[in-house]
């Protein structure tokens, strides 16, 4: 109240208002009677937005559903949700009738292929010594090559079913059928969710894992239309309560119906440890300014007949200066005006200097 009453008197003192309405000619007691302190200005190219929800998700390369390859019952589960795994490494086993016909149809495919292997070696010997027909070595021929697309063809189906080439080497070597098959994983990961329980009889493709890579992460921001302006690829996002950074990969071209929000995917590349998929976060986003523009405390700014202004500090003083705010940053605020990027505002005794101000004005 007291610096108040000062700079209503210093108001009635100060005959350069009446010229020039904007400026207080103050000296160095005057400031100090006020309490006035300064900042310097920070010039920036970037404003940071509101926070907005967003929430943590896989990658879609880095997540992958395991699912059963054939019909069948769950004989064993080997790993349970939020373990980690390795690839290759078993994580069920299925006991399958499927199984034991595709084997006995591969062993069968492969007999028949090295006979009729036999018959065209032996069919080209009688050839040569024209005992034989032509005609019939062109027909084993084409047995051969039926049998042996008809090998592959089983081959892959077995490789279909989860056999790994030295089962299937063994298979063909040992004749020996199993109808139980492992099931392993396709990539390095963390298993997120484990759908299926020993006991349970599954058919083809049911889903039995879902498996994901957790380094990167995404965080997916719907963000309002009207905050999108300066959000491009490369743009820096920040989660506050994490202390992560993250860089904007996507900027969505459809508004969703439900918020009028516009899809906004950043990747994180340091600190996804400290992430969870599906876990919600408060995210912040850097915008372009598209021209240049100033940060400040909060505190410099002033209000006036609906115009914001800040009190700019010059040698014989301070003068009021109209700006634009630009953003609000939590303490700071980013703003446009008329201002050097040298300039220091005032962060304090701002209401005093205002006083001052509008009552030289007047």
């Amino acid at each position: 109240m007291k610096r108040l009453h000062a700079a209503l008197l210093l108001a009635a003192s100060l005959p350069a208002l009446a010229q020039e309405p904007a400026t207080l000619q103050l000296d160095r007691d005057q400031i100090a009677a006020f309490g006035i302190e300064t900042t310097a200005v920070q010039p920036v190219d970037q404003a940071m937005s509101k926070t907005f929800p967003a929430k943590v998700q896989v990658p879609n390369a880095q997540l992958m559903v395991l699912s059963a390859p054939l019909e069948g019952m769950v004989e064993s589960v080997l790993v349970a949700e939020g373990s980690a795994v390795e690839q290759g490494q078993p994580l069920a086993r299925i006991r399958s009738g499927k199984l034991l016909e595709l084997q006995a149809a591969y062993l069968e495919t492969r007999t028949r292929r090295q006979l009729a292997g036999e018959t065209v070696s032996r069919d080209r010997k009688l050839r040569a010594e024209g005992i034989v027909a032509e005609r019939r070595l062109l027909e084993s021929e084409a047995a051969y090559r039926e049998l042996r697309n008809a090998e592959a063809r089983d081959h892959q189906a077995l490789r279909l079913a989860g056999m790994t080439e030295e089962a299937i080497k063994q298979l063909a070597r040992d004749q020996q059928l199993s109808a139980s098959i492992e099931v392993r994983a396709p990539l390095s990961g963390v298993v997120l969710q484990q759908v299926a329980t020993a006991g349970q009889r599954v058919a083809a493709a049911d889903p039995l894992y879902r498996i994901g890579q957790l380094s990167p992460l995404w965080v997916e921001v719907h963000v309002p239309l009207e905050s999108l302006g300066g959000v491009t690829p490369g743009s820096r996002v920040e989660l506050p309560e994490q202390d992560i950074q993250a860089r904007v990969i996507t900027v969505g071209r459809m508004v969703h119906g439900t918020d009028q929000g516009v899809l906004v995917r950043a990747e994180v590349s340091e600190g996804a440890d400290r992430l969870r998929p599906g876990q919600f976060v408060q995210a912040r986003l850097y915008q372009g300014t598209g021209a240049p523009a100033l940060r400040v405390p909060t505190a410099a700014l002033v209000r006036n007949a609906g115009q914001d202004y800040v009190f700019v500090g010059r040698t014989d003083g301070f003068s009021a200066v109209p700006v634009t705010v630009v953003a609000r940053e939590g303490g700071d605020v980013v703003i446009r005006g008329e201002l050097p990027p040298d300039a220091v505002v005032a962060t304090r005794g701002t209401a005093a200097l205002k006083a001052a101000w509008a009552g030289g004005a007047e």
